[in-house]
């Protein structure tokens, strides 16, 4: 049967050319297929289509009212897989970070979402971002996937521009630049032991950010499970387990003490405490956690008893540099990748280092 022919229903609607369903948004294309898919399970393998068998008048009609159902869901359903979730949001620019495509929003209640607080939000459309500035007044819709891992800012309005000469957008950290050197600050540890990020000199380290409270599962929630799945990935393979480490820091230390960010570690290593070898929790005293916070160009404040803050993430090279970032789109097998590739480069480095020594 001819491409054309798949997506005409009979005498009931007019054909609808593959080409032409490619130009369609995704979500009224998947719809499309879903109508197909019903068809096809339905029995008619082709037969009633327009083309070489014709179909009796009772089965014709039959066919057709079928087609009339598909079509209704086609147009009117909301698609073979449930739409993100969508909330209105009223608040004010704090600041913009346009590299990154990201504004820090104070906000009212978003029922349903969060509590009235400050926090950065992505925004799809870069030319948004540039066009606002500190004290405007937006409404905008929140978007988050269904599983809640990710979030952004979509339809934002300007509804007040009158606050942009009062506002002042605090000052985002300097952080450190690839191939600079990790400060060395001291952290303690889930077993209450004084650690510092020069102790894994030799390995890969993937740094990350959070705070044991943090209620978003798109934020800490989201890390710490992507890094649990690196983790569990890595111990497959001894080598690159060995050349590795993961390293999650809380900037909330009077809370996360010891003892706290131990559980909270356990319930991401299915209670198995030897992956604390492999996998450090750990925080800072208060002055020192600011250092490091701004070294990494993560920011962060209390406020209302939680704790707005950016997303960070930090590859750091065996030899104790940043090797890369990330702040607004990852997926768990790029941060898992481009960990085992940074310590698999290093190991070749070091190879080639004692190769060259030995032909001397």
């Amino acid at each position: 049967m001819q491409t054309q022919q798949l997506y005409r229903l009979g005498n009931v609607a007019p054909a609808i050319r593959k080409d032409a369903l490619d130009v369609l948004p995704l979500d009224r294309r998947r719809r499309f297929e879903c109508a197909k898919l019903v068809l096809q399970q339905s029995g008619s393998n082709g037969e009633g289509m327009v083309g070489k068998h014709p179909m009796k008048e009772h089965n014709r009609m039959k066919l057709g009212k079928l087609a009339c159902l598909v079509l209704a869901c086609v147009v009117i359903a909301p698609g073979c897989k449930p739409k993100n979730k969508r909330y209105n949001l009223r608040g004010q620019v704090m600041g913009k970070n346009v590299a990154a495509n990201e504004i820090t929003v104070k906000h009212d209640d978003i029922p349903g979402f969060m509590s009235a607080m400050t926090m950065p939000y992505r925004v799809k459309d870069p030319r948004v971002v540039q066009e606002l500035e500190p004290g405007d007044l937006i409404a905008a819709e929140v978007v988050t996937t269904n599983d809640g891992s990710d979030y952004w800012l979509e339809d934002v309005r300007i509804t007040d521009e009158s606050g942009r000469k009062t506002a002042q957008a605090p000052a985002p950290p300097r952080a450190l630049q690839p191939g600079e050197r990790v400060p060395d600050l001291p952290l303690v540890n889930q077993d209450g032991k004084t650690i510092h990020l020069t102790d894994f000199k030799g390995k890969a380290v993937l740094l990350t950010f959070i705070y044991t409270r943090c209620p978003m599962p798109a934020f800490c929630p989201r890390l710490s499970g992507q890094f649990a799945k690196i983790h569990e990935d890595l111990v497959k393979t001894p080598d690159a387990y060995g050349k590795t480490h993961l390293l999650t820091v809380s900037f909330d230390p009077k809370y996360d003490t010891a003892p706290v960010l131990r559980r909270y570690g356990l319930a991401y290593l299915d209670n198995d405490a030897s992956g604390f070898s492999h996998w450090d929790f750990a925080s800072a005293a208060p002055g020192d956690m600011r250092k490091l916070a701004d070294s990494f160009g993560l920011v962060y404040f209390e406020q209302d008893n939680q704790i707005a803050h950016s997303m960070d993430i930090v590859l750091i090279s065996p030899q104790g540099t940043i090797a890369k970032y990330w702040s607004t789109d990852w997926t768990t097998k790029e941060l898992e990748d481009a960990l085992r590739q940074q310590a698999a480069q290093s190991a070749s480095a070091a190879l080639q280092t004692v190769g060259a020594g030995r032909s001397r």
